[in-house]
């Protein structure tokens, strides 16, 4: 397997117990404190400095040499450009997603590499299994925490050079052994949200890069319920921030974003989540990418999730045709939004998957 590890130590508890486990099972262990964010060091959101502390720290506490990487040029030009570009098209993107395959398995390793790495190590939960020179991505252990809805992008080069010691670990477990060996950081709590945004409020950061283009925000019957800031600033599903939470009509349930019009400038909204306008069989997409280099069977049944706490759900693939998908459900799925990202399983083995198009009604 090699001897050389390079760890990402984030400063979290996950790549802190990666590294300590990995340091006690006798390899020779390296880690690296990705910089991948520099535009605003120092908002109150900014976490990036105390990342830095507890990450020495860490290391300091385990025996472990540290260097500290700036990607923040490769992660504006490869993920945040992309991420502002179709939220700028309507569309929903997830940038941790692109921040895997583009950041973290691709620059990192990369650098990893250059520092004499024979593979990386991460903090997610995810497995990785050979079988004759051939790689699975595999869901972790912890239904709560599996990680491979993210991962879905790596290739096979990629994961031959990764592990994933947390893959077989309760989240529950990790902390006990981050408590027992005295790691100070053993009950920090989980970073949430996208990578580079913080806990900072999602449409406050965006309209530093979007330009705000009110409009009005409808019901079904085209009737004016509220004014939204733009309609690149929701997402399909979308229950919070719509302002119009005194409003009682209909039925008294909440609002949810049910479309956009882009045309009209209008924000659609309905009552109820299980809405039926909110319930898809099924949906398009494209850029598929195959974890093992070939595309899955037709008319077989699989398991897909369009968001990453959804539950799986059966489904058959309809059809693929140059890198596009089309994938029915076996029963209707929640707020299926384009540019989020389908993912494909068989049993626990992540296939892959790609980007949302659309969604579709037999």
């Amino acid at each position: 397997m090699g001897k050389n590890i390079v760890v990402g130590l984030s400063g979290g508890v996950d790549s802190a117990v990666t590294a300590w486990l990995l340091k006690n099972q006798g390899f020779n262990v390296t880690a690296l404190f990705m910089k991948n964010w520099e535009d605003d060091n120092d908002d109150e959101y900014c976490s990036s400095r105390q990342d830095l502390i507890d990450a020495v720290s860490v290391a300091e506490k385990i025996g472990i040499d540290i260097q500290v990487v700036n990607f923040a040029k490769e992660y504006k030009e490869k993920v945040f450009s992309l991420f502002i570009n179709g939220l700028e098209k309507g569309i929903t993107p997830n940038p941790d997603i692109l921040c895997n395959s583009e950041i973290k398995f691709n620059a990192f390793l990369d650098h990893a590499i250059k520092l004499g790495a024979d593979k990386i190590a991460t903090g997610h939960y995810a497995k990785v299994n050979e079988i004759n020179g051939h790689y699975q991505l595999l869901k972790g252990d912890d239904g709560t925490k599996d990680q491979s809805y993210f991962l879905y992008r790596l290739n096979q080069k990629q994961l031959s050079k990764s592990l994933f010691p947390l893959g077989k670990l309760l989240k529950s477990e990790v902390r006990d052994i981050a408590k027992d060996n005295n790691l100070h950081n053993h009950n920090k709590k989980d970073s949430t949200g996208i990578c580079f945004i913080g806990e900072r409020p999602f449409a406050q950061f965006l309209s530093r890069y979007i330009k705000k283009n009110k409009g009005d925000i409808v019901d079904c019957n085209d009737k004016v319920i509220g004014e939204h800031d733009g309609i690149n600033f929701y997402t399909i599903g979308q229950r919070q921030g719509l302002k119009i939470g005194g409003i009682k009509e209909g039925n008294g349930q909440p609002w949810f974003v049910i479309d956009k019009n882009f045309e009209k400038n209008q924000l659609i909204i309905a009552q109820g989540h299980q809405n039926p306008m909110l319930l898809k069989d099924g949906l398009s997409a494209i850029d598929m990418h195959w974890i093992s280099n070939e595309a899955p069977k037709l008319n077989w049944v699989y398991s897909a999730k369009t968001r990453y706490r959804q539950p799986d759900a059966p489904c058959e693939i309809d059809s693929i045709d140059n890198q596009c998908c089309k994938i029915i459900f076996g029963q209707k799925q929640w707020a299926v939004t384009p540019g989020q990202s389908v993912v494909v399983y068989e049993s626990n083995v992540c296939l892959g998957g790609g980007f949302i198009k659309n969604s579709i009604n037999i």
